[in-house]
């Protein structure tokens, strides 16, 4: 039967009552307001009539021979068929332990003989209202369900179709760059200086862009879990320093200062992710300070751990920002807003490498004020299991 459709007071009606005239009133009552009752004798018989066709509300004596009414209740509930079905308890019982009973085995409320036409018919009726807005309830609950699994499967195509094109993208960039870097190798001094700029400015670009696509694929990894960390000890100076040397393409006029400290403990992690994280954090502050502006980096032991700093006096956060620049969406957000923090998908990725390293990043900035990028992990004393890295990924 289908209870979205279906009006209460065309609603069909199992009486249970071994009391003839009991049975003969009630249907009297709830026939003269529209209800189509069916009638039975006993328990049993009224456990034959559901498993032939269940009815929308059952109203169930609770005195019968062989069965009484708390039994047949707690076999109609115990059954997926016919568990939903309200059941209204009648009976000549008031104590509340009674009721208490009643309640205990899946009965929705009680009926007192002698019946009240009008109270029968209006217990009747809420309840059935109640059964039906149910009954619609869960089914636009399946369908919503039904929706949002059909969406999370386009979402997967969505996300497999995007990976495999920014991965091809990645593969042709990669071959554009290695060919310019080759063109510039090969024609040094033979190129007017006009158009040795142009191609400088070429490369960065296309650079740039594949560092976006590497970005956007490793964070996809990360968030499913399937990027593997090869652990290695790193020497964090070193490791700072080649950051440096790999963005003095880019850095034009910049001046970035690094005093090395006299000591730093090293730390246990994937020397390529940390190493980009950092280059990723240069090459954002390069792009947001002026030609003759100063960025100073920094490595410093914190507790157990090491602190790195990246300053630069460019234009600044405001507060409201500082969380929303390291999310994927949130850069959309930002963007929407007329307002530009970052490069891109950078932080985003910088925030995921960190914390599986088990680290946290951070930013302290106000408007105006320039800005600090943090990132803090632990020591080589710390170590990572290998359930916090996922299989690795296959090609």
């Amino acid at each position: 039967m289908d209870h979205t459709i279906q009006k209460p007071d065309a609603s069909q009606i199992l009486v249970v009552d071994d009391t003839p005239a009991n049975l003969k009133l009630i249907t009297e009552i709830l026939a003269s307001h529209g209800y189509r009752v069916r009638a039975a004798p006993s328990g049993r018989l009224a456990l034959k009539t559901v498993d032939v066709e269940l009815p929308d509300l059952i109203l169930l004596d609770v005195k019968m021979p062989d069965m009484d009414g708390y039994e047949v209740c707690r076999r109609l509930k115990s059954e997926e068929r016919s568990r939903m079905i309200p059941v209204i308890f009648i009976s000549a019982l008031t104590d509340t332990e009674d009721k208490i009973q009643g309640f205990q085995a899946g009965g929705v409320d009680y009926i007192t003989k002698p019946f009240q036409a009008e109270e029968v018919h209006a217990r009747v009726s809420t309840h059935l209202k109640l059964h039906f807005y149910q009954d619609a309830l869960e089914e636009k609950n399946r369908q919503l369900q039904s929706s949002y699994r059909r969406l999370q499967e386009l979402e997967n195509l969505r996300d497999q179709l995007t990976h495999m094109i920014v991965h091809d993208m990645r593969n042709l960039l990669t071959g554009i760059s290695s060919s310019m870097q080759l063109l510039r190798d090969n024609c040094d001094g033979a190129l007017d200086e006009k158009y040795a700029i142009y191609l400088h400015a070429a490369l960065i670009s296309v650079n740039n862009l594949t560092t976006m696509t590497s970005n956007l694929l490793d964070i996809s990894k990360m968030e499913a879990r399937e990027m593997k960390l090869n652990l290695t000890e790193c020497d964090l100076t070193g490791l700072m320093g080649e950051a440096m040397e790999k963005i003095g393409a880019i850095r034009d006029s910049r001046d970035i200062r690094f005093n090395a400290p006299q000591h730093v403990d090293r730390v246990v992690a994937d020397r390529d992710i940390l190493l980009r994280v950092i280059i990723n954090l240069l090459d954002n502050a390069i792009k947001f300070t002026a030609a003759d502006g100063v960025i100073s980096v920094g490595v410093e032991p914190k507790g157990e751990g090491v602190l790195f700093s990246i300053r630069d006096n460019g234009p600044g956060i405001p507060a409201r920002y500082h969380e929303k620049i390291f999310e994927k969406f949130g850069q959309v957000e930002i963007r929407q807003s007329a307002r530009q923090y970052s490069t891109g998908l950078g932080l985003a990725f910088c925030k995921l490498a960190v914390e599986a390293h088990h680290g946290k990043i951070w930013v302290e900035s106000e408007a105006g004020a320039g800005s600090a990028f943090f990132f803090e992990i632990p020591g080589s004393g710390s170590t990572i299991t290998p359930s916090d890295t996922a299989d690795p990924v296959l090609p």
